[in-house]
């Protein structure tokens, strides 16, 4: 089995790095976080229960690390398809977002993520894949963000910084517009 390698930050230079390594390391590395949405609703995805951190937990449509040198635009495009079988969205970059956050088994999250928004039709395909997500849903977005407030333990610690530190900027404009 091929182990996967991800960008990541090693004494201050961009070096490819084993995904696990640096995730045990709480190494600083480059992800990708899509939103997808349709009048209002926010596509959330429950993690397999095979992933190697929270499992089992709801995040937001989809999100990765992007490969060595992969634009990280065709990365979300991809992981679409990867992940939730979704083809045919191409997500408006929404801006960067730097967190760090303990993923539970000593295991550190240090994303400088590029986050994508996509409106949805309603009509959207989604095919889930076994071996990253176990269930979907759609939810209003105030929803959302009370069901975080109130069942936080549900939900990725990226999600829960998303919707606390970051919201205006990932959906503001798709508020006003849905």
């Amino acid at each position: 089995m091929t182990k996967t390698v991800i960008p990541a930050w090693v004494d201050g230079v961009l070096t490819p790095v084993e995904k696990l390594l640096v995730h045990q390391k709480g190494l600083k590395h480059k992800a990708i976080s899509v939103f997808v949405m349709n009048k209002g609703r926010v596509l959330l995805q429950q993690r397999a229960m095979c992933k190697y951190h929270t499992p089992g937990l709801w995040a937001n449509t989809c999100c990765t690390h992007p490969n060595w040198n992969e634009d990280p635009s065709d990365c979300a495009v991809r992981r679409l398809d990867d992940e939730l079988g979704i083809k045919g969205l191409y997500p408006s970059h929404r801006g960067q977002v730097e967190y760090r956050a303990d993923v539970g088994n000593g295991l550190i999250e240090h994303e400088v993520a590029e986050i994508y928004l996509a409106n949805a039709p309603d009509d959207l395909a989604i095919n889930p894949n076994p071996d990253e997500v176990m269930a979907t849903r759609w939810v209003d977005y105030y929803d959302l963000t009370a069901e975080v407030k109130r069942k936080p333990e549900l939900f990725t610690p990226w999600l829960q910084i998303y919707l606390a530190e970051h919201a205006d900027s990932i959906f503001g404009h798709a508020m006003q517009a849905g």
